[in-house]
């Protein structure tokens, strides 16, 4: 799925652990994909107001602001991107997890994840915003 230069899609990973952002940042480039990592909510928020993104891969238990608080403000501040929000998380059990993912209806992502996954599930989501 290689891009040329003038449709490539900005993907933001939000994500605190480095090695799950490395690698996310990793594969979706190697698909052709322009990738920028944040490290909490905060930091999205400030590189949300600088650069324009299509999706964005939000992990559910981040520091300082949670991908849930996130996924709240961009609902406030800008209803049209909280339709291309897929979530990751490594606890989809819990139920506050749970009854938000039920929620907001948005695809998940359980992690560890294979590169695949990671693809497939951008992908789907991608092709879903076209339509």
């Amino acid at each position: 799925m290689k891009n040329s230069s003038a449709d490539v899609k900005r993907i933001l990973v939000v994500e605190d652990e480095p090695a799950i952002g490395e690698v996310c940042q990793r594969v979706l480039t190697g698909e052709g994909f322009e990738v920028d990592i944040a490290v909490n909510g905060k930091v999205a928020q400030d590189m949300l107001v600088k650069k324009r993104y299509d999706l964005f891969l939000i992990d559910i238990k981040l520091p300082v602001m949670t991908g849930m608080e996130l996924y709240q403000w961009l609902k406030e501040k800008h209803p049209q991107l909280a339709s291309r929000v897929i979530f990751t998380t490594g606890s989809v059990i819990g139920g506050d997890t749970q009854s938000f993912l039920e929620q907001t209806a948005k695809p998940c992502l359980t992690k560890p994840f294979t590169p695949d996954e990671l693809k497939d599930i951008v992908r789907e989501a991608l092709m879903l915003m076209e339509e």
